[in-house]
């Protein structure tokens, strides 16, 4: 057996709980002045409300040195695995060119699924291993990481297996979703109903048997898959036995979270445009809203309505959106920073939407997401005072000290 001794924490704050929180419970933390912490095996094993605990040691012990500590952060969303970048496409976007006539027109996604297709399963794990280290080192000790930069067989089962590689041998903890119905490859253009049902027909039951992704997405949107083919895609996948995530309302409120909230999906990402139909509905499907400010922010768009969210009793995570288009920055704290500043949210608010909430967006609530005996001993030791100073500094990365299941990385 290993122990891990903490003491000398300046602020341990954390959600508490194994559920989504949702209205007033999302700004709800427990905040305890001078705690310490006895960590087992890579299990938080108690937390003490003392200064420090007589006769409590470890075979390692960390001075916190006053320091705030919470939760290692999860990032619900990002597109980890892709191959190429797409700088290129910053001259057509400043002469004005949108995300989807850029789309349209064969870039976007469909240039990533070219430069995907074209790496191999080895390029691909290097490439993202460098990006998990980096995650890592900000502060994230778990993420989802999503497909769809194939569109076909045999490159959305090769993303899905480095997936898992990566999952198997790197420390971050890695949920992998199946999202094939990112776009419409170039095999089947003009037949988007076709490439949905070889989908649902071929590809999505061998994913499930071959236990490669736990969550399935679909992106419905104006030009990509309507809410007919979203509905359809999303019910195979139910049948099948996968959690269900939407990516909708990005750009045009189409009806999606309205589909999220009827079939009660576990979460809704984006939600940019969403209106009060969709939000009444998300708020009584129980669906998680992941908003994504960072991509706001990169494409010079409107924010997500967070507050009114918070009112309507939607839980709110949020992600990075790690993307080589839309969102080309896996930094989880610049995001944090947005919540405060664009999302108009409080720093208590904050630490629920990229802890306990975003576990829950991936069904790892029981595991992580708060600072409680019994649960992992993932956790960020930051170079500030407390959750204000965290939201309040932007540019520079806060984190001290990451620890993952009780390990320093």
């Amino acid at each position: 057996m290993s122990t891990l001794y903490i003491k000398n924490i300046g602020i341990l704050q954390t959600p508490i709980g194994s559920w989504k929180h949702s209205g007033g419970e999302q700004g709800e933390n427990l905040k305890i002045n001078g705690a310490s912490m006895l960590i087992e095996d890579g299990l938080i094993r108690e937390v003490f409300s003392e200064p420090e605990k007589n006769g409590v040691n470890g075979d390692t012990i960390i001075d916190a040195e006053g320091k705030l500590v919470t939760p290692g952060l999860i990032d619900g969303h990002t597109h980890l695995v892709f191959g190429g970048y797409r700088q290129h496409e910053i001259p057509l976007k400043l002469r004005g060119a949108s995300y989807l006539e850029i789309l349209q027109a064969g870039g976007g996604i469909l240039d990533t699924v070219r430069e995907t297709r074209n790496a191999s399963a080895r390029e691909l794990i290097e490439k993202s291993q460098a990006f998990l280290d980096e995650m890592l080192a900000m502060g994230v000790t778990t993420c989802e990481a999503k497909s769809g930069y194939g569109l076909n067989r045999g490159d959305e089962l090769k993303t899905l297996q480095v997936i898992k590689e990566l999952n198997q041998t790197h420390p971050m903890d890695i949920v992998a979703t199946f999202m094939g119905a990112h776009a419409v490859p170039p095999e089947y253009k003009g037949n988007t109903d076709g490439y949905v049902e070889m989908l649902c027909r071929s590809l999505l039951p061998e994913v499930w048997e071959k236990n490669l992704a736990d969550f399935v997405d679909v992106f419905c949107e104006e030009g990509v898959f309507d809410v007919a083919q979203s509905k359809k895609y999303l019910s195979a996948a139910k049948e099948l036995g996968f959690g269900l995530k939407i990516h909708t309302d990005e750009i045009v409120e189409l009806g999606g979270s309205q589909l999220a909230g009827n079939m009660k999906t576990t979460s809704a990402e984006h939600l940019i445009a969403i209106g009060e139909k969709g939000l009444s509905a998300m708020a009584e499907g129980g669906v998680i809203a992941m908003v994504l400010p960072g991509t706001s922010f990169y494409l010079d768009k409107n924010y997500a309505p967070v507050r009114r969210m918070i009112e309507l009793g939607i839980p709110v995570a949020m992600g990075s959106d790690f993307n080589p288009g839309s969102c080309p920055s896996l930094n989880l704290q610049l995001v944090m920073n947005l919540g405060y500043l664009r999302y108009k949210m409080t720093p208590e608010e904050i630490l629920t939407a990229v802890t306990i909430n975003g576990a829950c967006a991936i069904r790892r609530e029981k595991e992580v997401g708060t600072l409680e005996p019994g649960k992992k001993a993932d956790l960020v030791i930051w170079d500030a005072p407390d959750m204000e100073m965290l939201c309040y500094r932007f540019g520079s990365n806060m984190a001290l000290m990451t620890i993952k299941e009780g390990l320093i990385r």
